[in-house]
Protein backbone atom coordinates (compact mmCIF):
# COMPACT_ATOMS: atom_id res chain seq x y z
CA UNK A 1 0.00 0.00 0.00
CA UNK A 2 1.24 3.65 -0.51
CA UNK A 3 2.80 5.43 2.27
CA UNK A 4 0.64 8.86 1.34
CA UNK A 5 -2.26 9.93 -0.29
CA UNK A 6 -0.31 12.60 -1.68
CA UNK A 7 3.53 13.74 -2.47
CA UNK A 8 3.92 17.22 -3.68
CA UNK A 9 7.51 16.72 -5.33
CA UNK A 10 10.75 18.89 -4.87
CA UNK A 11 8.95 22.32 -4.26
CA UNK A 12 10.92 25.12 -2.31
CA UNK A 13 8.69 24.75 1.05
CA UNK A 14 8.43 27.83 3.08
CA UNK A 15 8.15 26.93 6.93
CA UNK A 16 9.14 28.64 10.30
CA UNK A 17 12.63 27.47 10.53
CA UNK A 18 13.30 28.19 6.23
CA UNK A 19 13.23 27.84 3.01
CA UNK A 20 14.27 24.49 1.46
CA UNK A 21 13.67 22.23 -1.38
CA UNK A 22 11.33 19.03 -0.01
CA UNK A 23 8.48 16.70 -0.57
CA UNK A 24 5.20 17.10 1.30
CA UNK A 25 3.03 13.87 1.98
CA UNK A 26 0.21 13.70 2.80
CA UNK A 27 -2.21 11.32 4.57
CA UNK A 28 -5.46 11.50 5.89
CA UNK A 29 -5.78 15.08 5.07
CA UNK A 30 -3.01 16.19 6.78
CA UNK A 31 0.92 17.05 6.58
CA UNK A 32 2.10 13.46 7.16
CA UNK A 33 5.84 14.43 6.67
CA UNK A 34 8.01 17.01 5.08
CA UNK A 35 11.32 15.91 3.53
CA UNK A 36 13.87 15.67 0.70
CA UNK A 37 13.20 12.34 -1.61
CA UNK A 38 9.28 10.72 0.57
CA UNK A 39 9.98 7.40 -0.42
CA UNK A 40 6.85 5.05 -0.11
CA UNK A 41 4.63 6.23 -3.14
CA UNK A 42 1.61 7.56 -2.91
CA UNK A 43 -1.84 7.45 -4.83
CA UNK A 44 -1.12 10.83 -6.44
CA UNK A 45 2.02 13.03 -6.80
CA UNK A 46 2.20 16.41 -7.91
CA UNK A 47 5.36 18.35 -9.42
CA UNK A 48 6.12 21.17 -7.61
CA UNK A 49 9.78 21.60 -9.02
CA UNK A 50 10.33 25.44 -9.40
CA UNK A 51 7.55 26.72 -7.58
CA UNK A 52 7.38 27.77 -3.79
CA UNK A 53 5.04 25.38 -1.53
CA UNK A 54 3.60 28.14 1.24
CA UNK A 55 0.91 27.38 3.81
CA UNK A 56 -2.19 28.44 2.39
CA UNK A 57 -3.44 31.70 3.75
CA UNK A 58 -5.55 32.82 6.33
CA UNK A 59 -7.78 35.71 5.62
CA UNK A 60 -9.20 36.48 8.72
CA UNK A 61 -11.42 39.88 7.35
CA UNK A 62 -14.17 39.10 4.50
CA UNK A 63 -17.59 39.91 3.98
CA UNK A 64 -19.65 37.65 1.59
CA UNK A 65 -22.94 39.02 3.13
CA UNK A 66 -24.79 36.00 3.22
CA UNK A 67 -27.50 35.19 4.32
CA UNK A 68 -29.51 37.85 2.51
CA UNK A 69 -27.24 40.06 0.57
CA UNK A 70 -26.03 36.99 -1.43
CA UNK A 71 -26.22 39.31 -4.47
CA UNK A 72 -23.50 41.02 -2.95
CA UNK A 73 -21.30 38.21 -2.98
CA UNK A 74 -22.11 34.81 -1.37
CA UNK A 75 -20.04 31.88 0.20
CA UNK A 76 -19.68 30.05 -3.45
CA UNK A 77 -18.01 32.88 -5.16
CA UNK A 78 -16.40 34.60 -2.39
CA UNK A 79 -14.37 31.36 -1.60
CA UNK A 80 -13.51 30.64 -4.95
CA UNK A 81 -12.26 33.81 -5.06
CA UNK A 82 -10.14 32.61 -2.05
CA UNK A 83 -9.26 28.99 -3.80
CA UNK A 84 -8.13 31.24 -6.83
CA UNK A 85 -5.75 33.81 -5.03
CA UNK A 86 -3.98 30.75 -2.71
CA UNK A 87 -6.28 31.60 0.40
CA UNK A 88 -7.23 28.28 2.62
CA UNK A 89 -9.28 29.41 5.65
CA UNK A 90 -11.32 32.67 5.05
CA UNK A 91 -13.00 34.11 8.23
CA UNK A 92 -16.32 35.68 7.87
CA UNK A 93 -17.93 39.16 9.29
CA UNK A 94 -20.90 39.20 10.82
CA UNK A 95 -21.89 42.11 8.47
CA UNK A 96 -23.44 42.58 5.61
CA UNK A 97 -25.50 39.51 5.85
CA UNK A 98 -28.82 39.75 6.59
CA UNK A 99 -29.65 39.13 9.32
CA UNK A 100 -26.08 39.90 11.01
CA UNK A 101 -24.49 37.20 13.18
CA UNK A 102 -25.69 38.51 16.57
CA UNK A 103 -27.17 35.49 17.85
CA UNK A 104 -27.98 31.57 17.19
CA UNK A 105 -30.13 31.72 15.07
CA UNK A 106 -28.73 34.20 12.57
CA UNK A 107 -25.41 32.10 13.41
CA UNK A 108 -27.54 29.16 11.91
CA UNK A 109 -28.65 30.64 8.90
CA UNK A 110 -25.03 31.83 7.95
CA UNK A 111 -22.93 28.42 8.86
CA UNK A 112 -25.43 26.17 6.48
CA UNK A 113 -25.16 28.77 3.47
CA UNK A 114 -21.56 28.50 3.97
CA UNK A 115 -21.58 24.27 4.54
CA UNK A 116 -23.86 24.31 1.31
CA UNK A 117 -21.23 26.63 -0.93
CA UNK A 118 -18.09 26.76 0.37
CA UNK A 119 -15.03 25.81 -1.27
CA UNK A 120 -12.29 26.66 1.01
CA UNK A 121 -12.21 26.03 5.03
CA UNK A 122 -14.00 28.90 6.82
CA UNK A 123 -14.91 30.47 10.32
CA UNK A 124 -17.18 32.99 11.83
CA UNK A 125 -17.23 36.56 13.32
CA UNK A 126 -19.98 37.27 15.56
CA UNK A 127 -21.54 40.38 16.11
CA UNK A 128 -21.02 42.87 19.44
CA UNK A 129 -24.44 45.91 18.53
CA UNK A 130 -26.53 47.28 21.37
CA UNK A 131 -29.13 45.49 23.12
CA UNK A 132 -27.46 41.70 22.27
CA UNK A 133 -24.54 41.41 24.53
CA UNK A 134 -26.17 39.04 26.69
CA UNK A 135 -26.72 36.23 23.21
CA UNK A 136 -22.66 36.50 22.62
CA UNK A 137 -22.60 33.28 25.06
CA UNK A 138 -24.58 31.50 22.41
CA UNK A 139 -22.76 32.63 19.81
CA UNK A 140 -19.46 31.04 21.51
CA UNK A 141 -21.38 27.95 22.30
CA UNK A 142 -21.69 27.86 18.12
CA UNK A 143 -18.06 28.15 17.56
CA UNK A 144 -17.82 31.64 16.70
CA UNK A 145 -14.08 32.75 16.58
CA UNK A 146 -14.61 35.75 18.16
CA UNK A 147 -16.79 39.47 18.34
CA UNK A 148 -16.70 42.06 16.10
CA UNK A 149 -18.15 45.93 16.84
CA UNK A 150 -17.82 49.08 14.94
CA UNK A 151 -16.93 52.18 16.84
CA UNK A 152 -17.82 53.95 13.82
CA UNK A 153 -21.21 54.06 11.30
CA UNK A 154 -21.32 51.07 9.39
CA UNK A 155 -23.56 51.49 6.43
CA UNK A 156 -25.80 49.21 6.75
CA UNK A 157 -28.70 50.12 9.40
CA UNK A 158 -29.14 46.26 10.51
CA UNK A 159 -25.60 46.29 12.18
CA UNK A 160 -26.06 49.31 15.30
CA UNK A 161 -22.02 50.58 15.79
CA UNK A 162 -21.43 49.94 19.86
CA UNK A 163 -21.74 52.55 21.77
CA UNK A 164 -19.21 53.03 24.80
CA UNK A 165 -21.51 51.34 27.39
CA UNK A 166 -22.03 48.31 24.67
CA UNK A 167 -18.39 48.27 23.56
CA UNK A 168 -17.14 47.80 27.49
CA UNK A 169 -19.81 45.19 28.53
CA UNK A 170 -19.16 43.24 25.50
CA UNK A 171 -15.57 43.17 26.00
CA UNK A 172 -15.87 42.11 29.29
CA UNK A 173 -18.77 39.26 28.15
CA UNK A 174 -15.89 38.31 25.62
CA UNK A 175 -13.27 38.04 28.53
CA UNK A 176 -15.12 36.16 30.24
CA UNK A 177 -15.59 33.56 27.28
CA UNK A 178 -12.25 33.49 26.35
CA UNK A 179 -12.66 35.15 22.83
CA UNK A 180 -11.18 37.90 21.02
CA UNK A 181 -12.80 41.27 20.23
CA UNK A 182 -12.71 43.06 16.97
CA UNK A 183 -13.03 46.74 16.79
CA UNK A 184 -13.11 49.31 13.38
CA UNK A 185 -11.90 51.71 15.37
CA UNK A 186 -13.01 55.48 14.28
CA UNK A 187 -14.18 57.98 16.14
CA UNK A 188 -17.56 57.99 15.23
CA UNK A 189 -18.95 61.71 16.52
CA UNK A 190 -15.40 63.14 14.56
CA UNK A 191 -16.23 61.17 11.69
CA UNK A 192 -20.01 61.65 11.39
CA UNK A 193 -19.82 65.66 12.35
CA UNK A 194 -17.68 66.14 9.34
CA UNK A 195 -18.99 63.98 6.85
CA UNK A 196 -22.73 65.74 7.34
CA UNK A 197 -20.56 69.12 7.50
CA UNK A 198 -19.35 68.38 4.03
CA UNK A 199 -22.53 66.74 2.49
CA UNK A 200 -24.83 69.63 3.38
CA UNK A 201 -22.62 72.12 1.58
CA UNK A 202 -21.84 69.81 -1.59
CA UNK A 203 -18.61 68.87 -0.92
CA UNK A 204 -19.10 65.38 -2.35
CA UNK A 205 -15.56 64.60 -4.03
CA UNK A 206 -13.49 61.88 -2.77
CA UNK A 207 -11.11 64.61 -1.24
CA UNK A 208 -14.09 65.46 0.67
CA UNK A 209 -14.47 62.53 1.64
CA UNK A 210 -10.61 61.67 2.81
CA UNK A 211 -10.72 64.74 4.75
CA UNK A 212 -14.18 63.84 6.55
CA UNK A 213 -11.94 60.99 8.21
CA UNK A 214 -8.76 62.42 10.23
CA UNK A 215 -6.07 59.88 11.28
CA UNK A 216 -6.82 61.57 14.39
CA UNK A 217 -10.32 59.57 13.89
CA UNK A 218 -8.91 56.03 14.05
CA UNK A 219 -6.20 57.14 16.70
CA UNK A 220 -8.11 58.17 19.38
CA UNK A 221 -11.23 54.79 18.53
CA UNK A 222 -8.18 52.65 19.17
CA UNK A 223 -6.66 54.10 22.50
CA UNK A 224 -10.03 53.96 23.63
CA UNK A 225 -10.42 50.45 22.83
CA UNK A 226 -7.12 49.83 24.56
CA UNK A 227 -8.50 51.20 27.62
CA UNK A 228 -11.72 49.36 27.24
CA UNK A 229 -10.04 46.00 26.82
CA UNK A 230 -7.29 46.10 29.51
CA UNK A 231 -9.27 47.34 32.21
CA UNK A 232 -11.56 43.92 31.65
CA UNK A 233 -8.56 42.33 30.13
CA UNK A 234 -10.16 41.48 26.81
CA UNK A 235 -8.24 40.27 23.75
CA UNK A 236 -8.71 42.99 21.64
CA UNK A 237 -7.67 43.13 17.77
CA UNK A 238 -7.73 46.28 15.78
CA UNK A 239 -8.82 45.59 12.13
CA UNK A 240 -7.56 47.60 8.93
CA UNK A 241 -5.22 49.56 10.76
CA UNK A 242 -4.35 52.31 7.53
CA UNK A 243 -1.67 54.79 9.92
CA UNK A 244 1.40 53.62 11.36
CA UNK A 245 0.34 55.60 14.68
CA UNK A 246 -2.01 53.65 15.01
CA UNK A 247 -0.03 50.47 14.97
CA UNK A 248 2.28 52.44 17.36
CA UNK A 249 -0.41 52.85 19.54
CA UNK A 250 -0.85 48.82 19.74
CA UNK A 251 2.69 47.55 20.10
CA UNK A 252 2.72 50.87 22.80
CA UNK A 253 0.09 48.73 24.68
CA UNK A 254 1.38 45.17 24.29
CA UNK A 255 4.62 45.90 25.55
CA UNK A 256 2.94 46.91 28.66
CA UNK A 257 1.32 43.72 28.98
CA UNK A 258 -1.96 44.63 27.08
CA UNK A 259 -3.34 41.48 25.01
CA UNK A 260 -3.58 43.71 21.90
CA UNK A 261 -2.36 42.88 18.06
CA UNK A 262 -3.71 44.52 14.67
CA UNK A 263 -3.38 43.73 11.19
CA UNK A 264 -3.57 45.88 7.72
CA UNK A 265 -4.66 45.06 4.33
CA UNK A 266 -2.94 45.56 0.80
CA UNK A 267 -4.98 48.60 -0.66
CA UNK A 268 -3.25 50.56 2.51
CA UNK A 269 0.90 49.02 1.81
CA UNK A 270 0.32 49.75 -1.85
CA UNK A 271 -2.05 52.65 -2.91
CA UNK A 272 -2.04 56.41 -1.37
CA UNK A 273 -4.61 58.98 -0.69
CA UNK A 274 -3.60 60.15 -4.59
CA UNK A 275 -4.94 56.85 -5.91
CA UNK A 276 -8.21 57.52 -4.48
CA UNK A 277 -8.61 60.66 -6.37
CA UNK A 278 -7.39 58.75 -9.50
CA UNK A 279 -9.17 55.60 -8.89
CA UNK A 280 -12.55 56.82 -7.54
CA UNK A 281 -15.47 54.98 -6.22
CA UNK A 282 -13.77 51.44 -6.10
CA UNK A 283 -11.25 53.01 -3.88
CA UNK A 284 -13.60 54.04 -1.36
CA UNK A 285 -13.07 52.62 1.83
CA UNK A 286 -12.85 53.29 5.53
CA UNK A 287 -10.39 54.05 6.93
CA UNK A 288 -9.49 55.72 3.76
CA UNK A 289 -6.51 55.55 1.82
CA UNK A 290 -3.91 57.61 3.08
CA UNK A 291 -1.03 59.82 2.12
CA UNK A 292 2.72 58.14 1.22
CA UNK A 293 4.22 58.73 4.17
CA UNK A 294 1.70 56.69 6.21
CA UNK A 295 1.91 53.78 3.45
CA UNK A 296 6.05 53.89 4.04
CA UNK A 297 5.14 54.03 8.02
CA UNK A 298 3.07 51.15 7.60
CA UNK A 299 5.85 48.98 5.76
CA UNK A 300 8.51 49.75 8.53
CA UNK A 301 5.48 48.74 11.39
CA UNK A 302 5.23 45.33 9.12
CA UNK A 303 8.74 45.00 9.10
CA UNK A 304 9.46 45.76 12.69
CA UNK A 305 7.09 43.18 13.53
CA UNK A 306 4.56 45.29 14.77
CA UNK A 307 1.68 44.16 12.50
CA UNK A 308 0.59 41.03 13.15
CA UNK A 309 -0.75 40.03 9.84
CA UNK A 310 -2.34 41.27 6.72
CA UNK A 311 -6.16 40.87 5.68
CA UNK A 312 -8.29 41.76 2.28
CA UNK A 313 -11.15 43.21 4.45
CA UNK A 314 -12.89 42.16 1.27
CA UNK A 315 -16.12 44.17 1.30
CA UNK A 316 -17.49 43.77 -2.04
CA UNK A 317 -21.04 45.15 -3.54
CA UNK A 318 -23.41 45.35 -6.91
CA UNK A 319 -21.94 47.59 -9.52
CA UNK A 320 -24.66 50.25 -8.92
CA UNK A 321 -24.13 50.88 -5.75
CA UNK A 322 -20.19 51.67 -6.68
CA UNK A 323 -21.60 54.40 -9.33
CA UNK A 324 -21.61 57.62 -8.95
CA UNK A 325 -19.51 60.99 -7.99
CA UNK A 326 -20.91 61.80 -4.76
CA UNK A 327 -18.05 59.61 -2.80
CA UNK A 328 -20.50 59.86 0.65
CA UNK A 329 -23.30 58.01 -0.78
CA UNK A 330 -21.35 55.40 -2.84
CA UNK A 331 -20.25 51.91 -1.63
CA UNK A 332 -17.12 51.86 0.80
CA UNK A 333 -15.16 48.28 0.70
CA UNK A 334 -12.70 47.46 -1.62
CA UNK A 335 -12.97 43.86 -3.53
CA UNK A 336 -9.66 42.29 -2.96
CA UNK A 337 -9.39 39.00 -0.98
CA UNK A 338 -8.37 37.24 -4.57
CA UNK A 339 -5.28 38.99 -4.38
CA UNK A 340 -4.15 38.86 -0.77
CA UNK A 341 -1.01 36.47 -1.72
CA UNK A 342 -0.05 38.15 -4.99
CA UNK A 343 -0.05 41.73 -3.64
CA UNK A 344 2.35 40.73 -0.16
CA UNK A 345 4.60 38.70 -2.53
CA UNK A 346 4.97 41.28 -4.85
CA UNK A 347 5.11 44.57 -2.99
CA UNK A 348 6.55 42.48 0.28
CA UNK A 349 8.91 40.07 -0.85
CA UNK A 350 9.86 40.91 -4.45
CA UNK A 351 10.14 44.95 -3.83
CA UNK A 352 10.91 45.13 -0.11
CA UNK A 353 13.12 42.02 0.46
CA UNK A 354 10.86 40.77 3.07
CA UNK A 355 11.47 36.85 4.06
CA UNK A 356 9.57 34.53 2.41
CA UNK A 357 9.15 32.79 6.20
CA UNK A 358 8.30 36.52 6.82
CA UNK A 359 5.20 36.60 4.40
CA UNK A 360 4.14 32.77 5.71
CA UNK A 361 3.85 34.60 9.04
CA UNK A 362 1.94 37.77 8.01
CA UNK A 363 -0.62 35.64 6.28
CA UNK A 364 -0.67 32.62 7.89
CA UNK A 365 1.19 31.10 10.98
CA UNK A 366 0.09 34.69 13.09
CA UNK A 367 -3.68 34.53 12.10
CA UNK A 368 -3.55 30.87 12.97
CA UNK A 369 -2.08 30.94 16.40
CA UNK A 370 -3.65 34.41 17.66
CA UNK A 371 -7.21 33.25 16.87
CA UNK A 372 -6.46 29.56 17.69
CA UNK A 373 -7.41 27.26 14.37
CA UNK A 374 -5.21 24.80 15.56
CA UNK A 375 -3.61 22.59 12.80
CA UNK A 376 -3.83 25.66 10.14
CA UNK A 377 -1.11 28.06 9.19
CA UNK A 378 1.72 25.63 8.77
CA UNK A 379 3.44 23.12 7.15
CA UNK A 380 4.17 21.02 9.74
CA UNK A 381 3.74 17.60 10.45
CA UNK A 382 -0.02 16.82 12.02
CA UNK A 383 -1.18 20.33 10.48
CA UNK A 384 -3.84 20.04 7.56
CA UNK A 385 -2.44 20.12 4.50
CA UNK A 386 -3.27 23.70 3.40
CA UNK A 387 -1.03 24.22 0.67
CA UNK A 388 -0.54 26.99 -2.12
CA UNK A 389 2.13 26.37 -4.81
CA UNK A 390 3.04 29.48 -6.74
CA UNK A 391 5.17 30.47 -9.51
CA UNK A 392 7.72 32.97 -7.86
CA UNK A 393 9.05 34.30 -10.90
CA UNK A 394 5.65 34.47 -13.32
CA UNK A 395 4.92 37.93 -13.71
CA UNK A 396 0.76 38.87 -14.67
CA UNK A 397 -1.61 41.88 -14.67
CA UNK A 398 -4.98 41.21 -12.88
CA UNK A 399 -8.37 41.05 -15.38
CA UNK A 400 -11.70 41.38 -14.66
CA UNK A 401 -11.86 38.20 -16.33
CA UNK A 402 -9.51 36.41 -14.30
CA UNK A 403 -12.06 37.56 -10.91
CA UNK A 404 -13.85 34.72 -8.94
CA UNK A 405 -16.07 36.98 -7.40
CA UNK A 406 -20.07 37.81 -8.41
CA UNK A 407 -18.86 40.99 -9.48
CA UNK A 408 -15.77 42.08 -11.65
CA UNK A 409 -15.02 44.69 -9.43
CA UNK A 410 -11.52 45.43 -8.04
CA UNK A 411 -9.40 48.45 -8.04
CA UNK A 412 -6.22 45.59 -8.54
CA UNK A 413 -7.72 45.38 -12.07
CA UNK A 414 -4.75 46.29 -14.29
CA UNK A 415 -1.90 45.86 -11.71
CA UNK A 416 0.94 43.69 -12.36
CA UNK A 417 1.78 41.59 -9.85
CA UNK A 418 5.18 38.44 -9.69
CA UNK A 419 3.73 34.97 -7.99
CA UNK A 420 0.97 33.62 -9.84
CA UNK A 421 -0.90 30.67 -7.60
CA UNK A 422 -0.41 27.77 -9.73
CA UNK A 423 -2.39 25.14 -7.37
CA UNK A 424 -4.01 25.68 -3.83
CA UNK A 425 -5.10 22.62 -1.71
CA UNK A 426 -7.50 22.19 1.52
CA UNK A 427 -6.02 19.37 3.36
CA UNK A 428 -4.66 17.67 0.67
CA UNK A 429 -7.46 18.20 -1.64
CA UNK A 430 -6.93 20.42 -4.92
CA UNK A 431 -9.42 23.28 -4.73
CA UNK A 432 -7.95 25.11 -7.64
CA UNK A 433 -5.37 24.29 -10.55
CA UNK A 434 -4.76 25.02 -14.35
CA UNK A 435 -6.76 28.18 -13.59
CA UNK A 436 -10.09 26.86 -12.59
CA UNK A 437 -12.02 26.29 -9.55
CA UNK A 438 -12.52 22.43 -8.29
CA UNK A 439 -15.84 21.76 -9.70
CA UNK A 440 -17.98 21.37 -5.94
CA UNK A 441 -17.55 23.01 -2.76
CA UNK A 442 -15.91 21.16 0.45
CA UNK A 443 -15.09 23.67 2.53
CA UNK A 444 -15.39 22.63 6.36
CA UNK A 445 -16.60 25.13 9.46
CA UNK A 446 -13.14 25.88 11.74
CA UNK A 447 -13.32 25.86 15.74
CA UNK A 448 -11.12 27.67 18.00
CA UNK A 449 -9.86 26.23 20.31
CA UNK A 450 -9.25 28.55 22.85
CA UNK A 451 -9.38 28.27 27.00
CA UNK A 452 -11.87 30.18 28.70
CA UNK A 453 -9.46 33.13 29.94
CA UNK A 454 -6.47 32.33 27.64
CA UNK A 455 -4.44 35.47 27.11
Amino acid sequence: MAAFDLIVRGGTVVREDGCRVADVGVADGVVSAVGPELEGGAREEIDARGLLVLPGAIDAHVHFNEPGRTGWEGFASGTRALAAGGTTLGVEMPLNAYPPTTDAGSFDLKLAAAERSAFVDFALWGGIVPGKVDRMEELAERGVAGFKAFMSATGTPDFEAADDLTLYEGMREAARLGLPVLVHAENRRITDALSHRAASTLRTTMRDYLDSRPVIAELEAISRAILFASEVGCSLHVVHVSTGRGVALVAEARSRGVDVTCETCPHYLLLTDEDAGRIGAAAKCAPPLRPREEVEALWEAVLSGDVSFVTSDHSPCPPEMKAGEDMFRVWGGISGCQSLLAAILTEGHHRRGIPLERVAELLSGAVARRFGFAGKGGIGEGNDADLVLVDPGEDFTLREEDLQYRHPISLYVGMRFRGRVVRTLVRGRTVFAEGKVAPEPAGRFVRPQREKGER
